[in-house]
């Protein structure tokens, strides 16, 4: 690859960060708080891209260097495509291949004294699985559904550490009143009460709480997808 073809393609990378830094669309990738990390690489990367063409056509005008290749510039159309098509967020079929990662927890906030309490996927289940601050309790929980092997449904929320490649499900099981036709990957938001019931993930043999159902509605696919409550 010549110069001129690895300066487009560092402009077309910082670019797309830069573009998804300034949307929603870094939230695929890293969590939310990276996104400073995520512009300064965008600008960075436009920086050096910009440089490498003034410093070759420089040395091309003053120092009797032959121009490139135009076709090499072709070698930045697959790059072009990788960047600019967003992988979807991960849903239930890894959900249902990898072990709940829920851990006992360091520590919870008080609940608000009103119902319905809003809660994370990750927090319910802390709660539920470690504690008994939910009983008598009727909570509000949204993620997107999974059905295990036996059509076991879960409401699930991918958790994330730092980027996509890490995140791990922490998973909610339903009872009660639920829709008529469960769809994996559909979005949720669920309205219940807590229920005693824990068993054990068949994957990695962690704890999934359950909650019972009085109410389901289906939602939007949330702009952040992941869920990152556990490292805040």
């Amino acid at each position: 690859m010549n110069r001129q073809a690895q300066a487009a393609v560092m402009f077309l990378l910082g670019g797309a960060l830069l573009h998804a830094g300034t949307t929603d669309l870094y939230l695929r990738y890293v969590k939310s708080g990276l996104r400073p990390l995520v512009l300064a690489a965008g600008v960075v990367l436009v920086v050096a891209a910009l440089a490498t063409v003034w410093y070759e056509r420089k040395r091309a005008h003053g120092g009797g260097g032959h121009p490139e290749p135009g076709v090499a510039w072709l070698l930045v159309l697959p790059v072009l495509a990788l960047i600019l098509i967003a992988p979807p967020a991960l849903g239930s079929y890894s959900a249902v291949r990898t072990g709940t990662a829920l851990q006992p927890p360091y520590g919870l906030d008080p609940l608000p004294a009103s119902d319905p309490v809003r809660l994370s996927v990750v927090d319910y289940a802390s709660r539920a699985a470690y504690t008994h601050s939910l009983r008598g309790r009727t909570v509000r929980v949204t993620g997107f559904l999974a059905l295990d092997a036996h059509g076991t449904p879960y409401l699930v929320r991918m958790a994330l550490n730092c980027c996509a490649a890490d995140a791990q499900p922490v998973k909610i099981g339903l009872t009660g009143r639920l829709p008529p036709i469960l769809r994996p990957d559909a979005w949720l938001e669920v309205t219940g009460v807590y229920a005693s019931r824990v068993t054990r993930d068949p994957v990695n043999n962690g704890p999934i709480p359950y909650l019972r159902v009085t109410s389901a509605r289906p939602v939007a696919t949330p702009a952040d997808p992941y869920d990152e409550t556990w490292n805040k």
